[in-house]
């Protein structure tokens, strides 16, 4: 089965009953009259882009949502409350495991850093073994922090019955990590920085030989259907491209947002600086698909999802990119 093409996608859509853009690639649609709604996790791409200087041109109008984690901004997907938003790839595939009508329209690699498995300043464990009858909280199930569990049990010989799997959210998560009623938390980003800061947490695996490193733009189909809001997300999906480089040209000014945005000290921001600047934009294509599919695989070999899917049927690869 070939990948998602314009042409492929467009026939798709008509094969559905919905009217699929009639603008030829090229075309340059009025921008002024689009609205793009965006789910940002945490807040985080809005505040940088806004910190780069990204926002200050945009030629359409932006309807911003933040979600606390990649599960709600997948539901507000999955129901068409916004038209584009960012998780990693274990959310995505649960999400289409789960029926949403997505399409991965852009990606980012950093080879596997960002998620973490973080255990109390004053814990025994020095290696993932040492977790055995424990409980663990992998922050929501499906989450990319679960995935980091699933992959470090497994390395270390044990199953998840041989530990106790708290699922939260990540506000809980952190309330129980503080509180020491769970002994390891597995986390990314502001909330792994945010212990490590205020409560001395200690890395018990980075992650970087399990985690895929994969951050997945995905757009509700119906948007796909709009010829201006297509051109809309590829001029925002440049604009997340130009952060990254402004990430990598001007460190300092990246440290200084961060330390405002995440309420961190200059060590921590430091160490999130790190994860940040490795990312790349990769091409969305058939090696790409099966990236993913390795990620579902992993999850139907544990249980947490089942069926088969093509994952060429959820690629969008003629997003137009900007040099």
């Amino acid at each position: 089965m070939p990948l998602v093409t314009r042409r492929s996608f467009t026939l798709a859509l008509a094969a559905a009953g919905v009217v699929a853009p009639a603008v030829a690639r090229g075309a340059s649609p009025d921008l002024s009259k689009v609205t793009l709604r965006i789910g940002d996790q945490v807040g985080q791409h809005r505040s940088k882009l806004q910190a780069a200087g990204l926002l200050a041109d945009v030629p359409y109008k932006i309807e911003w949502s933040a979600y606390p984690a990649a599960f709600h901004l997948h539901e507000a997907l999955k129901a068409e409350a916004i038209d584009i938003g960012a998780a990693n790839d274990s959310p995505t595939v649960s999400a289409i495991a789960g029926g949403s009508k997505i399409a991965v329209v852009a990606a980012w690699g950093n080879g596997g850093k960002g998620t973490r498995l973080y255990v109390p300043k004053g814990s025994t464990a020095q290696s993932v073994a040492d977790l055995k009858g424990k409980t663990i909280s992998p922050t929501t199930r499906g989450s990319v922090a679960h995935f980091l569990v699933v992959g470090e049990l497994r390395k270390a010989g044990l199953t998840e019955s041989d530990v106790k799997l708290a699922f939260l959210n990540p506000v809980d998560a952190g309330a129980a990590f503080a509180a020491g009623s769970i002994d390891a938390w597995a986390t990314w980003g502001i909330y792994g920085a945010r212990i490590r800061s205020t409560l001395g947490a200690r890395v018990l695996s980075n992650g970087e030989d399990v985690n895929s490193g994969l951050f997945v733009f995905s757009a509700a189909r119906s948007a796909l259907q709009d010829p201006a809001k297509v051109a809309a997300i590829a001029d925002y999906a440049d604009r997340i491209e130009r952060s990254y480089r402004w990430s990598r040209e001007k460190k300092a000014d990246h440290i200084a947002w961060y330390k405002t945005y995440a309420k961190q000290d200059e060590e921590t921001a430091l160490a999130v600086y790190d994860d940040d600047v490795p990312y790349r934009r990769l091409k969305i294509d058939e090696e790409f698909a099966g990236r993913l599919k390795k990620t579902f695989d992993t999850w139907t070999s544990v249980g947490v999802l089942n069926g088969a899917f093509d994952f060429r049927d959820y690629l969008y690869r003629d997003l137009a990119v900007g040099a």
